[in-house]
């Protein structure tokens, strides 16, 4: 290892410079990039650690992002802790990559930092690019704080590493509300941080003369549908439980406790917003703030875990809920978000669960979300529960300009 770059306590980082630091001391032997806005300096500063002698490593860099998954995958299945950086546009463009990486389970860490899908042309965050990607067999943890851009990435290397897993990572914060945003982070030293990380074991490495391996198959419809449902599918059914392992051993070196859902202020809370990224942390003060003033149990859930999908952590928090708001941060295009299909699915197999269910579309393009919309949010989450049924439309469009976007009803 290079020499190394000794930590204070305290630092005061961006979401961006966190999630560069956790791949710095994670040693990364090779990331390959195409910076794009507003993940650009997660990249850039892992290439400055670089050149400045802070890390040992290669960062190559390529003329697209569909060529940087690809170096990455070229990397990682040689035997390499591989990592890189993306944003809307560029994550569109590695989509097709996405899936090789996960066909071929490569544990490659990739940093989502979330922004509009064009057109328009747009450099602020929504979740466009996270549900572009739900269903291309990553692993994928949402932050909602620079703090926790920089434990997720450590705790990525050590869930998609794990043997009995070996699946890419993705860690999503939202676009400049996070990334840009410095705050107080308390990171750990560079020690302790490589150790908690632990050395790369590769495994089926292609440099690996005396064990041969092979990457790329073709497998038609005789092995396909197998190697999706069998091998991949029920790969997934171990992850939960890694990631709690790996949250467990976080928690007891840091302090910091995370969960597949956190949940705020669900002791009694009769209404819920269910939401990911930053949003979570405005809806958590709201909560407390609704509370206090006007006496609605007010509670907020927080998707920590976006693939694969939590849904019994999801039905037991629900299963006393009267209403539950469910804020999708992407366009729906006609029908409902993704977040609320997931929701009414845990509805419709949990029979205990009867809350009344309202889709709130916000934030594109990076439109502020306030306590204030938060508050009417609740309020109206708190007439429903009172009348036992849905009250407006099944969807709303919150802070859109013009008259009033709804879907399925007034």
């Amino acid at each position: 290892m290079a020499d190394k770059m000794e930590l204070k306590s305290v630092e005061v980082w961006d979401g961006n410079m966190a999630s560069a630091q956790a791949l710095r001391q994670s040693q990364v032997d090779v990331v390959a990039a195409y910076p794009i806005t507003p993940s650009t300096p997660i990249v850039e500063n892992y290439a400055g650690f670089l050149a400045n002698g802070y890390i040992d490593g290669e960062y190559v860099m390529v003329e697209s992002e569909h060529a940087a998954m690809s170096g990455c995958i070229g990397a990682s299945a040689a035997g390499g802790r591989v990592a890189t950086a993306t944003s809307s546009q560029g994550f569109a463009l590695m989509v097709e990559t996405l899936y090789q990486a996960s066909g071929m389970r490569l544990p490659i860490v990739l940093h989502v930092v979330n922004r509009a899908l064009a057109a328009p042309l747009n450099v602020n965050g929504d979740h466009s690019d996270m549900y572009l990607g739900r269903d291309s067999g990553w692993i994928q943890l949402d932050t909602f704080t620079p703090q926790e851009a920089y434990d997720m990435g450590l705790c990525a290397f050590k869930i998609g590493e794990d043997h009995d897993i070996r699946l890419p990572v993705m860690v999503h914060q939202d676009g400049f509300i996070s990334s840009h945003t410095a705050q107080n982070i308390n990171p750990l030293s560079d020690d302790d941080a490589y150790a908690f990380v632990g050395e790369f074991q590769p495994m089926n490495a292609m440099l690996d003369f005396e064990k041969p391996a092979t990457y790329g198959t073709q497998t038609e419809e005789d092995w396909h549908f197998e190697h999706k449902a069998r091998q991949h599918n029920d790969l997934m059914t171990k992850v939960f439980p890694k990631i709690e392992e790996v949250f467990a051993e976080f928690e007891a070196k840091t302090g910091r406790k995370y969960k597949l859902v956190e949940d705020y202020y669900m002791e009694d809370a009769e209404v819920v917003i269910v939401a990911m990224g930053t949003t979570v942390e405005t809806a958590k003060l709201t909560a407390r703030i609704i509370r206090e003033q006007e006496g609605i149990k007010a509670g907020v859930i927080g998707l920590r875990v976006v693939r694969p999908f939590p849904f019994e952590k999801l039905a037991d928090l629900l299963k006393d809920v009267k209403a539950i708001g469910a804020m999708d941060r992407s366009s729906p295009n006609g029908t409902v978000g993704m977040l609320y299909n997931e929701i009414a699915g845990v509805m419709a197999g949990t029979a205990e669960m009867n809350a009344v269910m309202t889709n709130y579309i916000y934030g594109l393009g990076g439109r502020d979300m306030t306590v204030e919309m938060l508050k009417g949010i609740f309020r109206e989450l708190n007439e429903n529960a009172k009348a036992g049924k849905r009250l407006g439309a099944i969807q709303r469009f919150i802070n859109v300009r013009g008259p009033e976007l709804s879907f399925l009803g007034k």
